[in-house]
């Protein structure tokens, strides 16, 4: 206790009558010295706990309410110890009635145990001057039993907290995924996104598949365990029978690794992902890409697990998204088409001829080597390969709908 705190004499006067019973005259005791106690509790804190010092004026003044009101229970659970005592919910409001609940956000779990245990010192160090000598011991004991329930009522604060906090991050989790989706204004998106803690990547990507169960809450943890397992930062939320995804990525390469990292998280079914983009401001594109891509994946049987959106540009623009036929004539038809015409054309008789070089090399009147070369320098150009099947295909769409483009 400070030089300057009364000292309640054991030998001296008390506010009892004589004869009053000892348990009482130690109470008595205890209530004189209760302010005192919590003063020289504060007063350890700040010299000993240097992340108590930096705290701010408001957020040490909660603390020093809750060691008086400590002290104070503890005289009111010493009065009760021969009969029922508070149970541990009830002890918790006592102790931490007066602090805020944005108190378990300041001050960490093990700290406030520090802070328990200095309370819990002083009072034990305390005790040859608030009981007689053959009651010290009992009122030892009675603080040890005492610090453990209060240890406990604390696990139930924190607790508490931490399923409330998790609720409202969950709920506001769902919103930025909502937010994405909508295209609503990136201030909001970027500031609750914020909130929960959100530090924009170098890129993104939005990854869409079906959920593993219908009990959303689980679904979500799970994605959050598999991302922090992976080191990769993530908001997720279930949208009808969709659950979308939105990583954060090193780079525009690392947009199909995060996809795969993430597959465990998925149920069965496609999984697709969207272009990377730069941010959260411009993930709606990203995730509108990977939406419809989800939409019409059951189109292509043969479909990877996961697969870029970009990879189902021909079924996306046949189910007629704008933006997908529009990118499949630039990508395909108009880069052929800056080429040469040469180029096109040697593209289009090569489809109309099955596939064979040498069909193709004749309706045109050039050697086959030519068509080899021309087709070569065509997967250059568009990044797909004409000796599949699938790259025809697309590659058959896009003409199509180029050609189209260029009559209507």
């Amino acid at each position: 206790m400070t030089a300057r705190a009364r000292r309640p004499d054991p030998e001296g006067d008390h506010p009892l009558p004589d004869g009053a019973p000892e348990a009482a005259v130690t109470a008595a005791r205890l209530r004189e010295a209760a302010g005192p106690l919590a003063a020289e509790a504060v007063t350890r804190m700040t010299e000993r706990f240097a992340w108590f010092r930096d705290l701010p004026p408001d957020e040490r003044s909660w603390v020093g309410l809750v060691a008086q009101n400590g002290v104070t229970t503890f005289l009111h659970w010493l009065s009760h110890a021969e009969g029922p005592r508070p149970d541990v919910r009830a002890l918790a409001g006592l102790v931490f009635g007066t602090a805020p609940a944005e108190m378990a956000r300041v001050v960490s779990l093990q700290q406030t145990v520090e802070l328990i245990r200095v309370t819990v010192a002083v009072v034990e160090e305390h005790a040859p001057e608030l009981a007689p000598p053959h009651r010290r011991a009992a009122l030892r004991e009675a603080v040890l039993v005492f610090s453990r329930d209060v240890a406990f009522a604390t696990a139930e604060v924190y607790a508490r907290a931490a399923e409330q906090r998790g609720a409202w991050d969950a709920r506001l989790e769902a919103l930025v995924v909502d937010h994405v989706l909508r295209d609503e204004p990136s201030e909001i998106v970027l500031s609750r996104a914020a909130a929960l803690g959100w530090v924009a990547p170098p890129a993104l990507t939005v990854v869409v598949g079906t959920p593993p169960a219908a009990d959303v809450a689980p679904v979500l943890v799970g994605v959050h365990e598999v991302a922090e397992g992976s080191g990769l930062q993530v908001l997720a939320g279930v949208q009808g029978e969709r659950l979308v995804v939105v990583t954060g990525i090193a780079g525009t390469a690392a947009a199909d690794a995060a996809a795969r990292t993430l597959e465990p998280a998925f149920g069965a079914g496609a999984i697709v992902y969207g272009d990377p983009v730069a941010g959260l401001a411009e993930a709606a594109a990203s995730a509108q890409a990977a939406l419809f891509a989800a939409r019409v994946a059951s189109s292509w049987p043969g479909l990877p697990r996961p697969a870029a959106a970009a990879a189902l540009l021909p079924e996306r623009a046949l189910a007629g998204e704008a933006s997908a036929r529009d990118q499949l004539v630039q990508d395909v038809y108009n880069a052929l088409g800056d080429y040469g015409g040469d180029l096109r054309t040697t593209v289009g008789a090569f489809l109309d001829h099955g596939g064979s070089l040498e069909a193709t090399g004749r309706s045109l009147f050039v050697h086959a080597n030519t068509v080899r070369y021309r087709l070569r320098r065509a997967t250059e150009l568009t990044g797909l390969d004409l000796s599949t099947a699938r790259g025809r295909y697309v590659a058959a769409v896009a003409l199509t709908f180029g050609r189209l483009a260029d009559v209507l």
